[in-house]
């Protein structure tokens, strides 16, 4: 199944209710003068940020959502019974754009947030409104105005806690396939993923953490050159960045330009992002005698620079893999570190 990340939807806000011509007829009352009642505003429609959702894949089957109708005014000044709303559930971190206007209509950062995208219209008035001292039978009512109609673009930016980032072929899928149950395609050939994944890391019953295979950044991805910008953007609400290595790429000093140049594209994206914390993943060591493992990561880490933490692993072999993930744990639920210079330590 495709990731879907970003979505059209129509919403259409309820029709208010027409207002009612009517007048009192009860015996012994001949002339009992005007009481048609109101029309029932329409139904709004809602977006609700859940904390069930973590995706969009549910728009592929429905886009088109409507609140309902407002029903017409009845006599004896009865209103119209107000139309339904309409709630939309969508993933915690979604940005709603209007998508003819390009115009921002809200973000759902918080479970439980709700935000009004299309407003009900207001119910007619019935001819109890219209009477007067020289109109004493009034035969006017007003209808319903029409519900808001919009195109909406939603966008889901918080995809996980932590996301992991490097070249192409680095091995983040095999590293995201041993640490949780999602299943990204793997080989062993030079071929870059096409679409993000999610994994679950469950550390014990009451201890998890998300995290997001993103698709191999090259040069000029901020330009839009590659995948480009349609998933550097995936990464900037995560909280942690693995910087994900091939250790055994034959030559160091192309593996270090690589390393740097990833940093500067995603600092050339977003400063914000560029000041996360980042961890340094040096993958693939099962491919290389250990007294060689240590060599290549000392020149590495001295080429880079490198003040932070690092990690060898074997995504494949499953080396290294417990302590990686028990110190991310431990990272979520207890670090407020001060963001780094992304490119400093690059």
């Amino acid at each position: 199944m495709k990731f879907v990340d970003e979505v059209e939807v129509q919403v259409e806000a309820g029709d208010g209710g027409d207002g009612c011509v009517s007048f009192r007829r009860e015996k012994f009352i001949p002339k009992g003068g005007p009481d048609g009642g109101d029309g029932g505003d329409g139904g709004n429609v809602y977006l609700t940020a859940s904390e069930g959702l973590n995706t969009l894949v549910d728009f592929r089957h429905q886009r088109v959502f409507r609140a309902g109708r407002g029903e017409n005014g009845k006599g004896k000044q009865m209103s119209g019974k107000r139309g339904e709303d309409c709630c939309i559930p969508v993933p915690v971190g979604t940005l709603v754009y209007d998508a003819d206007t390009g115009e921002l209509i809200g973000d759902l950062v918080r479970a439980g947030q709700t935000l009004l995208v299309a407003k009900g219209g207001r119910g007619g008035l019935g001819n109890v409104h219209f009477k007067s001292s020289v109109n004493r039978a009034p035969r006017k009512a007003t209808p319903g105005t029409p519900g808001e109609y919009r195109r909406l673009r939603l966008e889901l930016k918080l995809l996980a806690d932590v996301g992991l980032l490097g070249l192409p072929n680095a091995g983040k899928s095999s590293l995201i396939r041993q640490v949780s149950a999602a299943r990204p395609k793997v080989a062993d050939y030079p071929f870059t993923t096409l679409y993000p994944h999610l994994g679950v890391v469950r550390i014990d019953a009451l201890r998890s953490f998300v995290v997001a295979d993103i698709p191999g950044i090259i040069e000029g991805a901020a330009e839009g050159a590659g995948l480009g910008i349609q998933f550097l953007k995936h990464l900037s609400r995560t909280r942690l960045l693995l910087h994900v290595i091939d250790l055994a790429w034959p030559d160091l000093q192309d593996l270090a330009k690589g390393v740097r140049q990833v940093a500067v594209e995603v600092a050339r994206w977003s400063k914000e992002l560029a000041e996360k914390p980042r961890w340094l993943v040096l993958n693939k060591i099962d491919l290389l005698p250990p007294d060689e493992v240590e060599a290549r990561a000392s020149h590495l880490i001295e080429a880079l620079n490198w003040r932070g933490p690092v990690f060898k692993i074997s995504a494949i072999a499953g080396t290294g893999i417990a302590p990686l993930t028990y110190a991310i744990m431990h990272f979520l639920e207890t670090a407020n570190a001060e963001p780094g210079s992304f490119l400093k330590r690059a």
